[in-house]
């Protein structure tokens, strides 16, 4: 690479300040090696790696000269906050299925799944077909059929899986072919467990294979044991009872009508299941530049990525080889360092500035959300949030700022850092909805967030993510255009106003954000216990317009028990525009009741 020094983007902003030629894309590509070195071993969460990271981190915020903002041990300042979080699932030691009088044997016969609840069931057995309910395809394989405290047993895959004239979006799988949807239909009508099995019409060369159990990081529990069994072992259970397994798919297919029903009374199952998740503790990171009120900035970067895949590796066919995640987010992370390097040499600004090296980002958000249930500092006077994700690779001078509309004055200040400079072009979204990242976690809490993020790459999430794909003059550039928006941040007399603002799916950008009825709310991202946190409910949404408040914690929607934020999901996409739900959530220790009519998405 040809040897830039990045120097100052803006001589004089409109308010007077200066940048001085610091901040330098050179240093911060130093870091980002460092990062995204063998050393940290892809840094996932809950490592010993990651905890060398954060040592790492911490040190560079103790030489700039911050301070710890945390008080670990009942008394000594540290620049760690330490919290637990579910890093690993693995299989345990008592896992037993039997079906009549036949004992199936463990990784041979049947495997449970990574995510599937440890506990003990037994009863009748059912057949439900692909054990979908799906209003918009007009199918649902549990019609007319009372599976309470049953355990019940599902083909993979869908109806119509890869015919091009599928009405299950052509030989486009949906979300309903997914193990885990599966499973959390089967649990919404009651059952006591779920049965997987391998579809040997369509797929005879998977017949005979179980899914390895893999890993599974954070927050995943169905809520009901889910194990899945070979073809030929369920083959065997068709034939006892009298029914064809391959005529009942071939049937399913040609009719799209359920083919359900109940296996003899002395076919009984017993299951059990037993996986062990694997809590380890790990670290937000976290320095503070004091200002002149107690008013204060945060400003951060997650420093966690993917080890050496794991599931959410975009490359799958290369794990287990490391994941150096040096744009994502190594230079996130090496950009706060560097801004705290800078804000430690200047005069104090009127509010004092909170930098933060999330941990937990790629497994839920967990660091972030942990740290805005938990700040250092009452978190009603923390005037802005600025999150740096991915933002080491602004190519033709293109980058991103998202949550321009959440604060009062953000639009302004991005309108005069970026004035005069031609070559910058940067595409301002009012909404937060090109990314799913730490600012998330504050503006559920109400705080004005901006995300500043240099575009997606081919690179994500794979181990090509590395360093030399980083140019340290864009990237210097980029870091100096976040560091002038906090500099005004920091020294305006205006302190930004939060103002809601409805997510919007991005345009062409498909999936799941904006699929089914609007609801309105702002899920936290804490794992609570027996239902769903509300961090907040958005303005003028049907949530709000029952009475819904941000705080409260959802129990039941539509009449279906709502343990998880995927429980949730379900039920909300199950249901239509213009339905009228019920939705109980508790408030201070009272049960209340609601009755919310879901609207369009506009």
């Amino acid at each position: 690479m040809r040897r830039i020094y990045v120097g100052l983007i803006f001589t004089a902003l409109v308010w007077g300040a200066k940048l001085p030629e610091s901040i330098d894309g050179r240093r911060m590509l130093e870091d980002v090696k460092v990062l995204s070195s063998e050393r940290f071993k892809g840094r996932f969460t809950g490592t010993p790696e990651l905890d060398q990271a954060a040592k790492w981190i911490a040190k560079n915020y103790e030489r700039a000269g911050l301070k710890p903002p945390f008080i670990e041990g009942g008394s000594k300042p540290s620049y760690l906050q330490k919290f637990v979080v579910n890093t690993e699932s693995k299989l345990g030691k008592k896992n037993t299925l039997t079906v009549g009088s036949k004992e199936l044997t463990v990784a041979k016969d049947f495997l449970p799944r990574v995510f599937s609840s440890t506990g003990t069931v037994s009863g009748e057995m059912v057949f439900v077909g692909y054990g979908i309910t799906s209003t918009e395809y007009h199918y649902d394989d549990y019609a007319g059929l009372d599976v309470k405290g049953k355990v019940v047993v599902a083909l993979r895959y869908e109806p119509q899986d890869q015919n091009e004239k599928s009405v299950f979006d052509g030989k486009n799988r949906t979300r309903h072919s997914n193990f885990e949807t599966k499973a959390v239909n089967a649990k919404m009508h009651g059952a006591a467990g779920l049965i997987l099995i391998n579809n040997a019409v369509l797929y005879p060369e998977d017949a005979d294979k179980l899914d390895p159990f893999g890993n599974q990081s954070g927050a995943m529990d169905s809520g009901i044991p889910v194990v899945q069994v070979k073809a030929n072992v369920a083959e065997a259970w068709f034939k006892e009872s009298q029914h064809d397994l391959k005529g009942i798919v071939k049937a399913i297919d040609n009719t799209l009508q359920p083919q359900s029903f109940r296996f003899p009374a002395a076919m009984k199952v017993a299951m059990r299941v037993e996986v062990e998740r694997v809590m380890r503790p790990t670290h937000n990171v976290a320095g503070f530049l004091p200002g002149t009120s107690d008013e204060y900035i945060v400003i951060g970067g997650h420093y966690d990525h993917l080890g050496f895949g794991r599931q959410f590796s975009m490359a799958p066919s290369e794990v287990p080889k490391l994941h150096p995640g040096a744009d994502d987010n190594a230079s996130g992370t090496a950009a706060v360092i560097e801004l705290a390097r800078f804000f430690a040499k200047q005069p104090k600004m009127k509010r004092g500035v909170l930098f933060v090296a999330f941990s937990g980002e790629e497994i839920g958000l967990l660091g972030s959300s942990h740290l805005a249930g938990k700040m250092p500092f009452p978190i009603e006077k923390c005037a802005a949030m600025v999150n740096m994700d991915m933002v080491g690779r602004m190519v033709g001078g293109k980058f991103f700022a998202a949550g321009v509309a959440t604060g009062s004055t953000f639009k302004k200040i991005l309108d005069e850092v970026v004035q005069g400079q031609g070559d910058l072009k940067p595409e301002f979204s009012d909404n937060l909805s090109i990314g799913g990242s730490d600012h998330t976690s504050f503006s559920a809490k109400q705080v004005p967030a901006l995300f500043f993020f240099s575009g997606l790459h081919s690179d994500y999430h794979k181990p090509s993510d590395t360093w030399d794909k980083i140019e340290p003059g864009a990237y210097g550039r980029l870091i100096t255009v976040v560091g002038a928006t906090l500099q005004e941040l920091g020294v305006a007399e205006e302190k930004p106003r939060f103002q809601r603002v409805e997510v919007t799916p991005m345009p062409g950008g498909g999936g799941g954000g904006g699929y089914g009825p609007y609801f309105g709310s702002v899920p936290d991202f804490a794992e609570v216990p027996g239902g769903v946190k509300l961090a907040d409910v958005r303005a003028g949404s049907p949530a709000e317009k029952a009475g819904i408040r941000g705080g409260d914690l959802m129990t039941e929607f539509d009449g279906k028990k709502v343990g998880n934020l995927q429980d949730y999901t379900y039920v909300l996409r199950s249901k239509a525009v213009g339905d009228a739900v019920e939705v109980k959530v508790k408030r201070l220790g009272e049960t209340l009741t609601f009755r919310v009519v879901l609207e369009a998405r506009k």
